[in-house]
C-alpha cells in the first residue's frame, strides 16, 4: 500500500496543485485514463470545498490530502478541520446523503452533490476534529471495488 499525502494552506490557488497531484497519483496506480478527468474535478471540488470552510471559520490549519494506493482500489481523502456540529458522530455516509442533509449548508450540499455525481463511492465523516470525504476508485485489472 503506497500513500503520499498532501497538506496546503487553505488558499484556492493551491488546489490546482492539488488536482495536478492527484491526477499523477492517480495515474501511476493504475486508474484509468478516462477516469482521470474525474479525478481532478472531484479532487478540486472536494478542496475548494475544504479551503472555503476553513476561510469561513477562519481557520489557519491545513487542508489535508491522502493519497492512498492499495491492490485493487484507489483512494483519496480530503479532510477539513472544521468541528461537526455538536461534535459530530465520526460516522461516515454517502456523498449523496451528506449532500441531502437538511442541516447542510447549500453551498456545502450542492459541492457534495458535484462529488457524488463524479465518483460512485463517496463517503463523508464529521467528528470534533473536522471532516473528511473519502473517495474511491477501481484501478486497471480490477473489475468491481472490494
Amino acid at each position: 500500500m503506497a500513500t503520499v499525502e498532501l497538506r496546503f494552506s487553505a488558499q484556492p490557488e493551491h488546489v490546482r496543485t492539488a488536482r495536478l497531484v492527484a491526477a499523477a497519483v492517480a495515474r501511476r496506480a493504475g486508474v484509468e485514463e478516462a477516469v482521470l478527468d474525474e479525478v481532478r474535478l472531484a479532487v478540486g471540488e472536494a478542496c475548494s470545498r475544504a479551503v472555503g470552510l476553513h476561510r469561513s471559520y477562519g481557520l489557519t490549519g491545513p487542508v489535508r490530502v491522502v493519497l492512498t494506493e492499495e491492490d485493487k482500489t484507489f483512494s483519496i481523502e480530503v479532510g477539513d478541520e472544521v468541528p461537526a456540529p455538536g461534535g459530530g458522530s465520526g460516522e461516515a455516509v454517502s456523498g449523496l446523503d451528506a449532500a441531502l442533509d437538511p442541516d447542510a449548508d447549500t453551498e456545502d450540499e450542492m459541492g457534495l452533490a458535484v462529488i457524488s455525481g463524479l465518483v460512485d463511492d463517496v463517503e463523508v465523516t464529521s467528528g470534533e476534529s473536522g471532516g473528511t470525504i473519502r473517495m474511491t476508485w477501481p484501478v486497471s485489472g480490477s473489475s468491481d471495488l472490494p
